[in-house]
C-alpha cells in the first residue's frame, strides 16, 4: 500500500515538474508573441457603420416581421463567444456568413483567442491599427466594453448564448480539468462528486486557472467570478449586460434562438443552418444526479442568477416574436438541418475521434482523451452542396487557418501534446 501511494506522489511531482516547466515555455511564448499595449494610443473614432453594400435589402411581409416590411441585413456583429455552450457552433455561423460576403473579421495574432484570459484589449486584434473599421468579431475573449467600443461600429449587433450553470460546470470540469492544478489532489474516481461535495477543500480564488470552477460565465463576461452572489455588483453587472446584449440566447433551446438571431440580424433561413459541433461523445455526457445538479448550481450561484434573469428575457421575446410562429421555424429549421445532414455527413452521424478519416475535420480535444466528435464528409457530394458541407463541417481551428489566421502558438502547443501522447 505504502509503495502504491508512493509511486502515486512520484508520479504526481514528475506531472507537476513537467506541466511548471511547459507552462513556463508558454507563458513565455505568449508574452513573446502579445502586442505591446500603446498607452498613448491616438484615438481615431471607427465609422457608424462598416462599409458594406447587400445585394438588396430583405423585403418581409408585415406578418411575418417585427421590422415592419423591408429590413436590410445587419452584418455588422459581436458575439461573445463563452465556454462549454455550443460556441463553436455558433462560430461556424457567422464564418460562413462572413466568408460568403466578404465581411472583415477583428482576429486574433498567432492563436484561436484574445489572449484569454486577460481582458480584452484591441491591440490584440490581427494587423490593428487606430480608426480600423471591423464587421465581425466573435473568438474567445474575456469581455472589455470599453476596447470594444473602440473598435467596432456604432450600429454592432452585440449577442451571446448562456447554458445551465450545473451543465456548464460538469462539461467544464472535465473538459478543463487536465490543466486546473486544484483538481490534480483529487484522488477519488469520481472527482466532480468528490469536489462539490466540499468545493472551499480544493478551490483556491487566486489558484491557476481556477476561474474554470467557479462561475465561468460570469468570468467571461469580465467580471469578478469570486464575488459574494448577494453582492449588489453582481445584479448591477447583470443589468449592464442586459443593456449591451439585445439577445443573449440558451444552448438548452439552441434552435429557438437561432430564430430568434436570424430575426434581431434580418439573415436568411440559410444564413443559420448549422451542425453541432465540438459534441461529447455519450459516456462522458453529464449524468449530474439531481443532488449534484444542485451542488453545482449552489456553488455557480453568480452564473445561475445570471442565466435565471436571461431565460426569462429570452422567453419574453419568444412571446413577443409569436409561439406559433417560432414552431413552425424551428420546425423548418430542424428539416433543413437534416436535409442537409442527409447531403453532407457519411452516416448521417458524428464519429469518435479515431475513426474520423481527415485530419482537416478531426476537432480539438482536451488533454489526455479523445472525448470530442467529429464528422465524416460524404465523397461525392453533388457540386451544388459540396463547398458549403465541407465549411459546415470544418473545426474552429481549421477554419480560422482557412481564415487567413496564423495559429502558430496553437499548433506548437498541438504538437507538444502530441509528442508527450496528452
Amino acid at each position: 500500500m505504502l509503495m502504491k501511494q508512493g509511486k502515486q506522489w512520484k508520479s504526481i511531482c514528475k506531472g507537476l515538474i513537467l506541466g511548471t516547466l511547459l507552462t513556463s515555455c508558454m507563458i513565455l511564448l505568449y508574452s513573446y508573441v502579445t502586442p505591446a499595449v500603446r498607452l498613448n494610443m491616438q484615438e481615431v473614432p471607427v465609422p457608424y457603420s462598416c462599409a458594406y453594400r447587400p445585394a438588396r435589402a430583405r423585403s418581409l411581409p408585415a406578418s411575418n416581421s417585427s421590422h415592419g416590411g423591408a429590413c436590410t441585413p445587419k452584418v455588422d456583429v459581436m458575439f461573445m463567444k463563452t465556454h462549454k455552450t455550443a460556441s463553436s457552433t455558433i462560430l461556424n455561423i457567422l464564418f460562413r456568413f462572413g466568408e460568403k460576403h466578404r465581411l472583415k473579421f477583428a482576429f486574433p495574432e498567432s492563436r484561436n483567442d484574445f489572449f484569454y484570459p486577460s481582458l480584452f484589449q484591441r491591440t490584440q486584434v490581427k494587423d490593428y491599427r487606430p480608426g480600423m473599421c471591423f464587421n465581425i468579431i466573435c473568438n474567445h475573449m474575456r469581455f472589455n466594453e470599453p476596447e470594444i467600443r473602440k473598435l467596432l461600429p456604432s450600429d454592432t449587433v452585440y449577442f451571446s448564448i448562456l447554458r445551465h450553470p450545473a451543465d456548464l460546470f460538469e462539461s467544464s470540469f472535465h473538459y478543463f480539468g487536465s490543466v486546473v492544478p486544484l483538481t490534480w489532489k483529487i484522488s477519488a474516481e469520481d472527482k466532480i462528486t468528490e469536489f462539490l461535495r466540499d468545493p472551499w477543500h480544493y478551490y483556491d480564488p487566486e489558484g491557476f486557472n481556477s476561474f474554470y470552477l467557479k462561475n465561468l460565465l460570469f468570468f467571461d463576461f469580465g467580471y469578478d467570478n469570486n464575488l459574494n452572489p448577494d453582492d449588489p455588483r453582481v445584479d448591477e453587472s447583470i443589468q449592464a449586460m442586459e443593456k449591451r446584449f439585445p439577445l443573449i440566447m440558451l444552448l438548452e433551446h439552441v434552435d429557438e434562438s437561432l430564430i430568434l438571431l436570424k430575426e434581431a440580424l434580418c439573415w436568411e433561413m440559410e444564413d443559420v443552418l448549422y451542425f453541432k459541433l465540438n459534441a461529447r461523445k455519450d459516456p462522458v455526457v453529464s449524468r449530474l444526479t439531481p443532488e449534484l445538479r444542485s451542488q453545482a448550481t449552489d456553488w455557480n450561484m453568480i452564473d445561475w442568477k445570471l442565466y435565471h434573469h436571461f431565460n426569462a428575457t429570452f422567453w419574453r421575446k419568444v412571446e413577443a416574436y409569436g409561439r406559433e410562429r417560432m414552431a413552425r421555424d424551428v420546425e423548418e429549421l430542424q428539416r433543413r438541418n437534416a436535409e442537409m445532414a442527409a447531403v453532407c455527413i457519411e452516416g448521417g452521424q458524428p464519429v469518435e475521434a479515431g475513426r474520423i478519416q481527415e485530419s482537416a475535420m478531426q476537432p480539438w480535444q482536451p488533454i489526455g482523451e479523445k472525448s470530442i466528435l467529429g464528422y465524416n464528409l460524404k465523397k461525392n457530394i453533388d457540386k451544388k452542396h459540396r463547398k458549403l458541407c465541407r465549411k459546415m463541417l470544418t473545426p474552429e481551428i481549421q477554419y480560422l487557418t482557412e481564415l487567413g489566421v496564423n495559429l502558430w502558438i496553437t499548433k506548437l502547443w498541438a504538437h507538444i501534446r502530441e509528442i508527450l501522447n496528452w
